[in-house]
């Protein structure tokens, strides 16, 4: 019987194991209907130990050994973790399931050939259901809005056969249960979140997703061979449509063509399905657009950098702000402008997947070119920011080449005062990262104040309209009026110390020919080299000035 309303368990353990049991994940161990919901899920890193929110569901990746199993489960039950998810078979020994009785920690176990990032997915879905602006209250066609494991649930009741829903690249977004009284294809679908390549092929040459596209109602689809196992099961599938839109479609395993009522209840669901997904679609984006509004207040600062800080839970804790934006350096001026978009929300939407596994507790938003990032502090402040480096380092290398970057990590804000001045920090490490030569892509103000700060004042003297004087002006002068290179003998000099034959191997001559040109430099500017207040002044114009100097010649 299948519950509606309220009366559904809603991203609770059980819940968990209804929708996603039988096919992706079975109880090795423990009690499934511990109280409470699930308050986030975690991915296990035994290298970088992540901080868990109360009652986690944790991924653990990779762990096999009892011993290590046991470890796990003692470490989880002292941060009140409600489940631990493993690849199945797991090896439950007297060991394992006393630290798992011990810590109050249930075991289940994930089928194999499932793909942990499916797994991933599908949890978040369930895990989402209260958490995308919809009112728990608010129901659709009796079944809570956006929904769509209760929504298959229902369907497959109305049917009596196992569903599944899906978008219109056929990717699974959820499924009923009773799926083991489908067939192997239908299984590996489920586990894979995607129908399998064969199958998709045939389906295709057959011409089924033509006539979803072109027909309202019901298609029955024959079965396929199966090689080894025979025959599929027949399908039924239907369009789930919102007026010429396709949004994806359901699709049934049954014994044989439908009746003429169930026919019609398949038709009346998929309108229930269309609603679901809208609404689904609809809190995401409402979802997306309140927490950019609340991160932006808080790194804004002002009166509502508090209040905002309380609504995305992170007040009353010390922050790290972190930044990514796409490296454009290498971007033309006709590159097209909606591709530039596009890459930008892609980027950011990667960012924000890739901290949420950082820290549950983290909050991400696109804000113009660069998306930000709010992230609790953890352990000693002194290593936050290296942390933070290589959780940024991590994101650039996943997103390589298809999405170049640049990353920027600020000071921890104490209190959340310091959350704007640290944003500030941010935005300033990525001007020097965007605009600087070289292959950096990760920085802080503690690295690259001094650049900060050269950018900072070049803008103020292009406000101003300052232009070289003194020295710089009079060796620009000569220049321009003899074809020479004596501004870049200077910068060649300055940048190597005063070392000579560093200076003259920068600007391929020989240190005898650039003797030469530094005295006519100290003759021509009126220029006394062994000072250092001169000195610094015509370097700090060197740097500032950029627009006002000559472009370097390799004349003698």
């Amino acid at each position: 019987m299948v519950q509606t309303g309220d009366a559904r368990p809603r991203a609770s353990l059980g819940r968990v194991l209804d929708d996603l049991g039988a096919t992706l994940l079975d109880l090795a161990h423990g009690d499934p209907e511990r109280p409470g919901q699930i308050g986030g899920l975690v991915i296990h890193d035994p290298l970088d130990q992540p901080v868990l929110p109360p009652n986690a569901l944790v991924l653990g990746v990779g762990v096999d050994s009892p011993g290590e199993i046991a470890a796990l489960l003692r470490a989880l039950g002292r941060q009140q973790a409600v489940a631990l998810v493993l690849r199945a078979p797991i090896p439950l020994t007297d060991e394992v399931r006393a630290a798992a009785d011990e810590a109050g920690v249930a075991l289940l176990g994930l089928s194999r050939g499932a793909p942990w990032g499916h797994l991933s997915e599908m949890l978040r879905s369930l895990l989402a259901d209260g958490d995308i602006g919809l009112d728990p209250a608010e129901s659709l066609g009796g079944l809570p809005a956006g929904d769509l494991f209760a929504v298959a649930n229902a369907v497959a009741s109305l049917l009596d056969a196992p569903i599944t829903i899906e978008d219109r690249n056929s990717r699974v977004l959820a499924f009923s249960g009773r799926q083991d009284e489908a067939d192997p294809s239908r299984v590996e679908t489920i586990l894979g979140r995607q129908v399998p390549e064969r199958y998709f092929r045939i389906l295709r040459e057959r011409g089924v997703f033509q006539d979803l596209l072109r027909d309202d109602g019901p298609i029955y689809i024959k079965p396929i061979a199966s090689g080894n196992s025979g025959l599929t099961v027949p399908r039924v599938a239907i369009a789930v449509r919102a007026g010429d839109q396709v949004l994806g479609s359901i699709w049934a395993a049954v014994p044989g063509p439908l009746s003429p009522e169930r026919n019609e209840a398949l038709r009346e669901s998929a309108k229930l399905v269309a609603l679901h997904l809208l609404r689904v679609r609809a809190g995401a984006d409402v979802q997306r657009r309140l927490r950019a509004d609340l991160v932006r207040s808080a790194l804004e600062g002002g009166a509502g950098a508090s209040a905002a800080l309380e609504r995305l839970g992170l007040a009353g804790r010390p922050l790290l702000v972190l930044g990514v934006a796409l490296d454009e350096r290498d971007r033309h001026r006709d590159d097209d402008g909606a591709a530039v978009v596009h890459n930008r929300q892609r980027l950011g939407d990667a960012f924000a997947v890739h901290l949420s596994a950082f820290h549950p507790r983290s909050a991400a938003a696109e804000i113009g070119e660069v998306t930000y990032g709010l992230v609790p502090v953890t352990g000693t402040g002194d290593r936050a920011g290296p942390r933070a480096e290589r959780t940024l380092q991590d994101f650039l290398d996943r997103v390589g080449d298809r999405l170049p970057a640049v990353a920027a990590v600020g000071p921890a804000a104490l209190e959340f005062s310091g959350v704007a001045h640290s944003r500030s920090c941010v935005d300033r490490v990525l001007r020097v990262l965007r605009e600087r030569r070289g292959h950096r892509r990760i920085g802080s103000i503690d690295e690259l104040q001094g650049e900060a700060l050269i950018i900072e004042l070049r803008d103020l003297a292009a406000a101003r309209g300052d232009e070289p004087t003194g020295a710089l002006a009079r060796l620009i002068d000569y220049d321009r009026r003899h074809h020479a290179n004596l501004v870049q003998t200077l910068r060649a000099w300055l940048d190597a110390f005063g070392d000579v034959v560093a200076a003259a191997d920068s600007v391929f001559v020989h240190q005898n020919t650039f003797r030469y040109r530094l005295r006519r430099v100290a003759e021509v500017g009126r220029i006394d080299l062994a000072d250092p207040d001169q000195r610094f002044a015509a370097m700090l114009q060197l740097r500032v000035l950029r627009a006002g100097l000559p472009e370097p010649s390799l004349d003698a």
